[in-house]
């Protein structure tokens, strides 16, 4: 959607697409075969959250794409427009995407969603109409938000978009003075929302070095940082453009932010699987908390990872073997165009790759599987690089072998490779698995609502999730939601890992598939960060389930006490 006024200049080395994938409209790399792709399973990035997988306009209404077609991709946010927009987004003849309308489809799909404010105008680039209408806008935006009181998804007003060419300096005045009006007037008005911004079309430093002092001079600085990546083959400016961030908080002394990349990828390269890996990939390296994919298209089809008609799309696969990744995201080290992000769950002993990027015969190298056993099981999946308005069925298996595990390390072959499609590696032990469907929930792998994700040695994936302490209203409630998928419905017994510190017994809300609240007790543990475990029965459909422990949420009178959450187990 929101086209930059600045394209990275595309790699020197990039080509014209291959043969056979005319209309995709992307570059691909020169080959270069015989390169090496490293995963360390022993080295932890960070917890599997699946940063990279939200949408700008992902969603379109209530049910389209339906909750059941969100659900494998395990989305963590999206970007939608304002309550009541106007807006007609990329020809659009009707308004679509109302951050309200769609509020409760994105919640039953276990994510959240930023509000775009300015989208309330019809036309882009916006059309100033003067600060009295801006103001009136805005106060009805926030308004219609407050009285949405079963809507909790709300992560942060955006208060402006692409500024930088969409400002109206002439008749609004200077950007700066127009952010500090808007926030102090949102603020206002909610006092608990997140606000976020500044939302530039691309990193440059000067620029936001001027935003941070000013937004720091005049108390208005933004809880989240929001910039846009959209260069062609420009993924690896990324890290740079992070570091650089960095060292402007430290400089001007400002506590660190975190970072929401609510559009990335570009035009040219929208519906190119392997492309889409390796923004995948920095995002994860490099620390955003989420990044949305770019609307350039088609609302309500996920950015294209669904076709007009509501059916995968090759770039669907490369997201949904995204979103089945659990545990902890490990290291990964490219070389040259092969990159991929992969992830470790110890209690099933899956490793997951997600790779791709360049043409013919190259190599995934795997180190630290010593906990796998002198034999493992390797399948390497394909997904091809066909576009946004070709459905492709399912994957096809390129590889399935056991290999010898030598020195707790594998190199896995992958032959004839195509630079545009997307290929899965899955390692688990000879024989399968240690589980035949997941049943360990780690709390940090979670939505995780007005709570924060903590370190421990102590916890079993080495994090868990305190501080859930907010019941005031839809604002401020304090849940996670774990979205949970089960072979068969009936009842589950459900094992809570939880810590008290308070000396009493604390109590949760627990609700799910959007069903009646009971409560869960927890008695007092050692101390906060030491967990013990209770016991409760969940009766589960078959297939995915969202579970919510709430210390607060709409229809629920509070928990008491405070606990803080490791994992679920299902059994």
């Amino acid at each position: 959607m929101l086209r930059s006024v600045q394209r990275a200049l595309t790699r020197l080395c990039v080509l014209a697409l291959a043969a056979g994938t005319a209309g995709v409209g992307a570059a691909a790399p020169a080959a270069a075969a015989g390169l090496t792709l490293t995963v360390d399973v022993g080295q932890t990035v960070r917890p599997a959250t699946q940063v990279a997988s939200g949408g700008l306009y992902g969603v379109d209404s209530d049910t389209r794409p339906s909750t059941d077609m969100l659900l494998p991709l395990n989305p963590t946010s999206f970007t939608q427009p304002a309550p009541g927009t106007a807006h007609l987004p990329n020809g659009a003849t009707e308004p679509c995407c109302d951050a309200l309308d769609v509020g409760h489809n994105i919640t039953r799909a276990g994510a959240q969603q930023f509000i775009r404010m300015p989208d309330i105008y019809p036309d882009f680039p916006y059309q100033w109409q003067g600060w009295s209408d801006w103001e009136q806008k805005v106060t009805t935006m926030v308004q219609d938000r407050l009285a949405a009181t079963e809507t909790t998804n709300i992560r942060g007003w955006e208060l402006w978009n692409e500024p930088g060419w969409t400002w109206d300096t002439e008749a609004a005045g200077s950007f700066h003075d127009g952010w500090t009006r808007t926030y102090d007037l949102v603020r206002s008005l909610d006092e608990v929302t997140p606000i976020v911004g500044p939302s530039w079309s691309y990193y440059e430093h000067d620029r936001m070095l001027d935003f941070m002092r000013h937004a720091r001079d005049t108390g208005t600085l933004p809880d989240v940082i929001v910039w846009h990546e959209l260069g062609d083959a420009d993924w690896d400016s990324f890290g740079d453009h992070v570091a650089d961030y960095r060292a402007i908080e430290r400089q001007l002394g400002i506590d660190p932010r975190p970072i929401a990349i609510n559009e990335y990828n570009s035009e040219n390269e929208m519906d190119i699987p392997s492309v889409a890996v390796h923004w995948i990939s920095v995002l994860e390296r490099h620390g955003a908390r989420e990044a949305h994919r770019a609307f350039w298209n088609e609302a309500g089809t996920f950015d294209g990872l669904f076709t007009l008609e509501g059916r995968p799309t090759a770039s669907y696969w490369a997201y949904r073997w995204y979103g089945e990744m659990t545990g902890n995201i490990v290291e990964t080290t490219p070389q040259s165009w092969i990159d991929g992000v992969a992830s470790y769950d110890s209690s099933r002993q899956i490793v997951t790759t997600v790779f791709g990027g360049d043409w013919g015969d190259n190599t995934v190298r795997v180190e630290g599987l010593g906990a796998l056993g002198p034999r493992v099981d390797v399948q390497v999946r394909y997904t091809p690089g066909s576009g946004r308005h070709t459905h492709v069925p399912e994957p096809s298996v390129v590889t399935d072998s056991t290999m010898q595990v030598d020195n707790g390390s594998i190199s896995v072959p992958v032959e004839d490779m195509n630079a545009e499609g997307a290929y899965q590696l899955l390692v688990t032990p000879e024989g399968g698995p240690a589980t035949s469907w997941q049943r360990v929930y780690e709390a940090e792998n979670a939505t995780v609502v007005n709570a924060e994700t903590l370190s421990s040695g102590e916890a079993s994936n080495g994090y868990y999730v305190g501080r859930i302490d907010g019941d005031a209203d839809m604002r401020s409630d304090s849940f996670v939601d774990f979205t949970v998928n089960v072979p068969e419905s009936r009842d589950y017994t459900m094992s809570i890992a939880y810590a008290n510190g308070t000396g009493e017994t604390a109590t949760h809300g627990l609700a799910y598939n959007g069903g009646a609240w009971s409560a869960v007790s927890y008695e007092p543990t050692a101390g906060w960060g030491r967990f013990s475990t209770t016991d409760v029965t969940v009766s589960l459909e078959a297939g995915y389930n969202v579970i919510r422990l709430a210390k607060g949420s709409p229809n629920f009178d509070g928990g008491t006490g405070y606990a803080e959450l490791d994992r679920i187990t299902l059994s």
